[in-house]
């Protein structure tokens, strides 16, 4: 009479990890070199990721690496020949705000490759924007935060396939996402912007100080920081915001591109809805730096001497702790 084979032998170290994007626990796998198992998260997917696997001296090893949703994970493993075999992993919530500036260290992208790879898709998700048809563009960009919300928004997003065929973009760049956390998958669902002020606590989740809208004053005291007045120290995907004394809009904002990832050239962009004046509806505008500089009205210049210019600010997930 023969036996069913048993499923292999799984042990995972450690059994808790905290829900902060990088903490790693390590799995082994008791099989055969040459029988590469495949492993999966079978209950929380967004709980944590498989990386690095690998077959050491005597067993197979996989990284497993937490997310920032936090929660009881299942990791399932699978090896040819043998019945699936399953371990389990459990994540404690991160509800840490380093800076005290409202923005959880959870949000952060401490990884100078997130970083870049947020930037890049941020400007140029707000870039194509201007190449559109205005029938073609999402409908919620009716102004300058609306440009600035839809492209952080979907700047966090995995832009796989499926995101790709949703996007109705004219092209789609082969850039890498962000790895620590892909929205909607937070702590704090689809509501990525602060509306409160205050350091982070764990009450805000339910509370309130996280919404899906924001308008361009809230952006810029909730979240996002001054780095200067000066336009020479932008980077890629910062925020110029303009406080004017008169007009139905007194905040007004920009995104500074950088060099344009659409165009060749050396010159430095920026760009910007106009939002809607009576019957005009506004248009999305880029304009280089020189032209922006030399502008014809001097309160939308970006220089130190313009009190209407409030500086140049960096999105609170970009904050480098020193």
């Amino acid at each position: 009479m023969r036996h069913a084979p048993a499923p292999p032998h799984v042990s995972i170290h450690p059994a808790q990890l905290v829900a902060d994007g990088y903490d790693a626990a390590t799995l082994e796998i008791e099989a055969p070199a040459s029988a590469t198992p495949r492993i999966s998260i079978s209950e929380n997917p967004h709980g944590a990721s498989v990386q690095d696997v690998s077959f050491h001296t005597n067993d197979w090893q996989a990284r497993i690496r937490a997310g920032v949703v936090p929660g009881r994970i299942a990791v399932r493993v699978e090896v040819a020949g043998f019945p699936a075999a399953w371990v389990e992993l459990n994540t404690t919530p991160d509800y840490a705000d380093s800076d005290g500036d409202g923005t959880p260290d959870v949000l952060r992208l401490d990884d100078e490759s997130d970083r870049r790879a947020f930037r890049r898709w941020f400007t140029f998700l707000a870039e194509v924007q201007y190449f559109q048809q205005p029938g073609a563009r999402p409908a919620e960009i009716v102004d300058c935060a609306a440009l600035i919300r839809y492209a952080y928004r979907e700047g966090l997003r995995g832009h796989d396939s499926i995101w790709a065929g949703e996007a109705g973009l004219p092209v789609v760049p082969g850039l890498p996402s962000v790895a620590k956390y892909q929205y909607p998958f937070t702590p704090l669902g689809a509501a990525l912007f602060r509306v409160r002020p205050g350091p982070f606590q764990a009450s805000d989740i339910s509370a309130g100080a996280f919404a899906q809208f924001a308008d361009a004053q809230t952006l810029q005291r909730f979240n996002s920081h001054r780095v200067s007045r000066s336009l020479s120290h932008a980077q890629p995907g910062d925020l110029l915001f303009f406080r004017q004394e008169a007009g139905h809009m007194p905040f007004h904002s920009m995104i500074y591109l950088g060099p344009s990832q659409i165009t060749a050239g050396a010159a430095r962009y920026v760009v910007y809805h106009t939002g809607p004046d009576g019957e005009d509806s506004g248009i999305i505008r880029r304009l280089t730096t020189d032209e922006l500089l030399r502008y014809p009205e001097p309160q939308w210049r970006p220089v130190e001497s313009n009190p209407a210019f409030l500086g140049v600010y960096r999105w609170n997930i970009l904050r480098e702790t020193p």
